[in-house]
């Protein structure tokens, strides 16, 4: 290659382009253009490339830029599709023969090169990427005498469609003058040839190879850390500039060595520990997976916030390897300090299984074992509270083969026992809720064996109304209203009629069963009540879909059962359970001299929260258990929330790494990010005849993507980047001096900051570059949504741009 020119394909950048007043002696630098004069040879046979013939250590980044000028003498006159292995791999192409032209097309999905990269496995968290290739040979007089390719890479985050880049690689070779060549020389074999041109070509693969750019004077791991550890204060963590230190940090973590991460982690203090090893955790390589495990000492009960802290970012791994959940495993089997730190490892375990079955790692070694040790473990379990950790390990596990268990559990199982195996089949898809499994729910339901809670018995008619009900079971569940006791009868009632009023489903199915007076009359419909049950709309687009549902069941006495709040994303097929937050109280009618309902008789006093956050079960959180326990917590109460999860999580991360035709090494990478802490309280006022429930939630979030190409002597890129703080408090309170009891629910939240970033830069390897930002700030305005479908005017849940904005009623 000679007369080799570097230019701005940009020509209004102008005076700013940084090729300005520079020769390609000093752009390309003069190792690189000397490798780039020095000629490559081809093995043509029948228009295929069978053998690359350059020198040896040459810069890889230049060999790949011959490699790709090579690719393009492959070609074929006919049409057809075959296999052709050049700069891009082992590809698919089709040709396309015409008579002044040939047009091949490359199916770039279908080519095998070794390159790094992953991807979230939950379509709602990923990302959707794109790339053609077409190569046009202009044919005149039997000859070549020009070739076209563009090759182009596109992305776009699913749930953000904001968050979306493309690359356009060109080349073009062109035909300018016919000479004499070199003179032929004969032999009969390849490589004596070769050796007679010159004896240091060698004979390398054609397909492009991996490099990676030289950093000189970059910090170490030590100096990232110091400079992002105070953004991670404890008191920064709702800031989206904390997430986004926390994003640039793992991918500094990625590249580090176990030594390096183990140093920092011994060195921080407690304040800011906690946030390191979500970093760390996140970062997902086995260097520090190495070092985060020879950190932390599951043997002692001194670091139990650390080691929940590392189990939850185990639990949101975007892709978890086989190694990890052997390190669980491990653990699992020994000892430690603290028996809630051993349930949580186990309910982590069962996320993981699950995870890896969705990439297809289902028969892995590990994964065989995880499975055997959670069912096996939930049928020898003695211990109710083994049984619990089981149970929910199978509930983020969701193997289809635990089913049997699960029945087992929900139709002979205690209360707690019961409901947890109910909720754990509530979240398996509707293909395993077969009709052997609804005949169990059923008999459940309507207590044909024993009788069952009222929250057992309602998740199990909310099973079957979810999942294909037949017109036998949705009369029979329509017919009991009227025969179970009063806030049941109102519950139920409000199911069906959000089912019919969000058309979900089993709407139509419902639909036919009330044609028929004996289900559909006033005296079923008229029942009283505050249990509610609602679903609404955040926000409805072509593609996409978020949902809120909340259902809130009472005691007869008045007193809160059950407060349900989930939130749903769809995109397409694809749905994420992005939260649920369930407050479950029971046995306190003793306080108020109430009578129980039916089958609640001799529960203990107790009061709980459990969570499931981005589709991962948590380990769930004991407000008070046992009446002893209650009567020290009202007198001690200070009202301050119990903490059910706090941390940063890496919830989106998308890394790819491009072989483009032309030669140049390009990377595709989208990363978001959230720091997040939910919290949950229960009041109870004996004088005041009142009980308050609350739950809070504080985010900020941060998604970042970028697109660089580098051909190791020029580097461009484009970074696109949206952050924004949000802060939610949902509080229930009933009033229960009289009946029907006064309920009041409120939502308030914050005003909502929403900015937008672009970064384009382009950057020579001697240090001159170009850089250009754009910024967009809005304030998202405010929305109402219903919590109750009566009094909905009173009742409202508000998201509102001024500041502590908020709206509540009694209904």
């Amino acid at each position: 290659m000679k007369d080799v020119n570097v230019e701005n394909v940009n020509e209004q950048r102008g005076e700013k382009s940084i090729f300005k007043g520079k020769n390609p002696p000093k752009i390309i630098r003069k190792e690189n253009l000397e490798a780039l004069q020095r000629p490559v040879l081809l093995h043509l046979v029948h228009g295929k490339v069978k053998e690359f013939y350059s020198y040896p250590n040459e810069p890889v980044a230049i060999e790949n830029l011959k490699r790709g000028l090579a690719s393009l003498f492959q070609m074929q006159l006919s049409s057809g599709t075959t296999n052709e292995v050049d700069i891009s791999g082992d590809c698919k192409v089709t040709y396309q023969a015409h008579q002044d032209k040939v047009t091949k097309i490359k199916a770039l999905d279908s080519c095998k090169i070794e390159r790094s990269g992953f991807t979230t496995s939950n379509q709602v968290l990923g990302v959707t990427s794109k790339a053609t290739s077409v190569t046009t040979y202009k044919i005149e007089d039997s000859f070549v005498i020009a070739v076209f390719a563009e090759e182009t890479h596109a992305f776009r985050m699913n749930s953000l469609q904001t968050i979306a880049g493309n690359i356009v690689s060109k080349q073009k070779l062109e035909l300018k003058t016919t000479e004499a060549g070199p003179r032929l020389i004969p032999g009969k074999q390849v490589a004596a040839i070769i050796k007679a041109v010159d004896s240091e070509y060698r004979a390398l693969p054609i397909v492009g190879q991996d490099f990676q750019s030289e950093c000189k004077g970059c910090p170490s791991l030590s100096e990232h850390w110091q400079s992002t550890r105070k953004h991670l204060q404890p008191d920064q963590l709702s800031k989206a500039k904390a997430v986004r230190s926390f994003l640039a940090f793992i991918q500094h973590l990625r590249t580090a060595k176990r030594e390096e991460i183990l140093q920092i982690l011994k060195a921080e203090n407690k304040e800011v520990l906690p946030q390191l090893v979500d970093a760390v955790t996140s970062a997902q390589t086995s260097d520090s997976l190495d070092a985060i495990l020879d950190f932390l000492d599951f043997k002692s009960d001194s670091s139990i916030t650390l080691q929940e802290r590392f189990l939850y970012a185990c639990g949101f791994a975007s892709h978890p390897d086989e190694e990890l959940l052997r390190a669980l495993i491990s653990k699992f089997k020994g000892s430690f300090g603290s028996n809630d730190i051993r349930e949580t490892v186990m309910i982590i375990t069962g996320a993981l299984v699950r995870k890896l079955c969705q990439n297809e790692g289902c028969k892995l070694k590990a994964v065989v074992e995880a499975k055997k040790l959670i069912l096996g473990g939930l049928e020898r379990a003695e211990k109710k509270e083994d049984t619990m950790m089981y149970l929910l390990a199978l509930k983020n596990a969701l193997l289809p083969e635990g089913i049997p268990l699960l029945l087992k559990y929900a139709e002979a199982g205690e209360g707690p026992v019961s409901h947890l195996a109910t909720t754990t089949l509530q979240r398996y898809d509707v293909r395993f809720i077969t009709d052997e499994v609804k005949k169990t729910l059923n008999r459940i339901y309507h207590q044909n064996r024993k009788v069952h809670e009222k929250t057992v018995r309602t998740t199990a008619a909310t099973i079957i109304l979810n999942n294909n009900p037949s017109y036998m079971e949705v009369k029979n569940i329509l017919l009991s209203i009227g025969d179970l006791p009063k806030e049941m009868n109102k519950y139920m009632l409000a199911v069906v009629q959000d089912i019919l009023r969000f058309e979900m489903p089993a709407s139509k199915m419902v639909r036919r069963v009330l044609k028929e007076m004996v289900a559909h009359n006033y005296d079923r419909f008229s029942k009283s009540g505050s249990s509610s049950a609602y679903t609404g709309y955040i926000e409805r687009a072509p593609h996409s879909a978020s949902t809120y549902s909340l259902d809130i069941l009472y005691s007869g006495s008045g007193i809160l059962r059950r407060s349900n709040l989930n939130i749903f994303q769809y995109i397409g097929k694809a749905h994420l359970h992005s939260s649920q937050v369930v407050i479950e109280a029971q046995g306190l009618e003793a306080l108020i001299a109430a009578t129980p309902d039916e089958g609640e008789e001799n529960l203990d006093s107790y009061a709980g929260m459990s969570a499931i956050l981005f589709d991962v079960q948590l380990r769930p959180v004991t407000f008070f258990n046992g009446y002893s326990d209650l009567m020290s917590k009202m007198l001690s109460a200070s009202g301050d929330p119990v903490s059910v999860v706090k941390g940063l999580i890496l919830l989106i991360d998308h890394s790819q790494e491009l072989q483009l035709q032309s030669g140049l090494k390009a990377n595709m990478d989208v990363q978001g990010g959230l720091a997040i802490d939910i919290s949950g309280a229960m009041e109870f006022s004996l004088w005041y005849r009142e009980s308050k429930t609350r739950v809070k939630n504080r985010v900020a979030l941060a998604i970042i993507g970028s697109i660089t190409v580098d051909s190791s002597f020029v580097k461009a890129g484009l970074e696109i980047s949206t952050e924004t703080e949000a802060g939610l408090e949902f509080i229930s309170t009933v009033q229960f001096s009289q009946y029907p009891f006064l309920v009041c629910m409120q939502m308030d939240k914050d005003g909502v900051p929403f900015r937008q970033f672009e970064t384009k830069y382009e950057r020579l390897s001697t240090g001159r570059g170009y850089i250009s930002r754009r910024r967009k700030e809005s304030l998202i305005a405010g929305s109402e949504f219903p919590l109750h479908q009566e009094n909905s005017d009173m009742c409202k849940v508000v998201f509102a741009p001024e500041p502590e904005s908020s709206s509540g009623g009694w209904f």
